[in-house]
């Protein structure tokens, strides 16, 4: 964007309150002012009395980091895929750029046992900690009580806080909000790992300059994400028409329906046709299934049960897997064992491009022939 002054103004108009704001929260970590809060139904807003919610002080003395962070701001996709990958995606690539794809799990007994399908996410994170690839990992814990299923940012820094927060919850975290913490911690080789809208910040940041972030997540995991739900699905969904409190859920996943273990060894499917009524707000636009700007692309899909679909996207993540895969720490199979899983990647992630609306400030997505 150069030459342009983009600032809070433009950003509140265009993506917060139109509908494209996926509350990745980007704009709030990239905040020099500290004018920027994020509020329970996952959105930034800003906090200074002057200029009232769509105006800022500083923006309007020329500080464009909140544009320059956001990874739905204008042309984000050419942005991150040329900064990743030197060109833009082609049509064809509905998935986005790869180098390879895999199905992976972890040789580890209790990562693949605490981790979600092969448990790969928490072994990538636990061997880059033990190699001092990174220093910590931008994660979400549960916030409170175990049971809660409340999903809260945090820093994981050891073995045990990986294990910790292992895991899918299928409601929404923010994870860079945890980057204050990390450097208030004196941590500066992150991971960050988050939904596809999260994927996307670590390039967007590096190529339009707000570098002071950028700089310090040295590695991106996406996780492949059609959408989130709202925390009410417990309270109205599980438990009004199931009788499942939420505290009685010891386990989450999705293979084509919500499948739902619980505490007293009890398993429980809904169809996810009930659930769409709770999707979370910020999804409902969002293009990107694949998580198509992370270094790595994970995710349980179809019926790999037990293994996790690996989307290599970057030079960076196919060291880090090849050398796990080589020193015994993942094993790995090719995608193209499981040809019915690769055919639902690229219907899902066609389907979920299909979201993106066109404006006249927001240009078209590169589109499937």
């Amino acid at each position: 964007m150069p030459g342009e002054k983009l600032h809070w103004t433009h950003l509140y108009e265009e993506v917060v309150t139109s509908g494209l704001c996926t509350g990745c929260a980007a704009c709030v970590v990239a905040c020099p002012h500290d004018v920027l809060g994020y509020d329970d139904k996952y959105k930034p807003f800003h906090l200074e009395e002057q200029g009232g919610p769509a105006g800022c002080v500083h923006g309007d003395k020329g500080c464009t980091l909140c544009t320059r962070a956001c990874p739905r701001f204008r042309d984000w996709e050419s942005d991150a895929d040329t900064f990743l990958f030197g060109r833009k995606r082609a049509p064809t690539e509905v998935t986005g750029v790869w180098r390879k794809i895999l199905l992976t799990r972890a040789t580890d007994a209790e990562v693949l046992a605490k981790g979600q399908d092969g448990g790969t996410c928490s072994a990538v994170l636990i061997w880059c900690l033990d190699k001092g690839i990174i220093d910590g990992a931008l994660v979400s814990f549960f916030d409170g009580d175990t049971l809660s299923w409340k999903a809260g940012s945090g820093v994981a820094r050891s073995r045990q806080e990986v294990l910790e927060s292992a895991g899918s919850r299928y409601t929404y975290s923010a994870n860079t909000l945890a980057y204050k913490e990390a450097v208030e911690a004196g941590l500066e080789k992150l991971a960050l790992v988050g939904m596809s809208c999260q994927a996307s910040v670590p390039p967007i940041m590096a190529t339009r300059g707000v570098r002071k972030v950028a700089r310090r997540i040295v590695l991106s995991i996406g996780l492949l994400c059609s959408k989130t739900f709202d925390d009410r699905i417990f309270e109205d969904l599980l438990q009004s028409k199931y009788g499942l409190a939420r505290t009685q859920i010891s386990k989450m996943n999705i293979k084509g329906r919500l499948q739902l273990w619980t505490t007293d060894g009890g398993y429980l499917e809904v169809p996810l046709k009930e659930c769409h009524e709770f999707t979370r707000e910020g999804c409902k636009m969002c293009p990107d299934f694949s998580a198509e700007h992370g270094d790595l692309s994970l995710g349980g899909l179809g019926q790999t049960a037990g293994w996790t679909l690996t989307i290599v996207r970057t030079q960076r993540g196919e060291q880090i897997v090849d050398s796990m895969i080589a020193e015994g720490h993942l094993e790995a199979r090719s995608g193209e064992s499981d040809p019915a899983t690769l055919s639902l990647l690229h219907r899902l992630a066609a389907k979920q491009r299909k979201r993106w609306p066109v404006t006249e400030a927001q240009p078209a997505l590169v589109s499937e022939n």
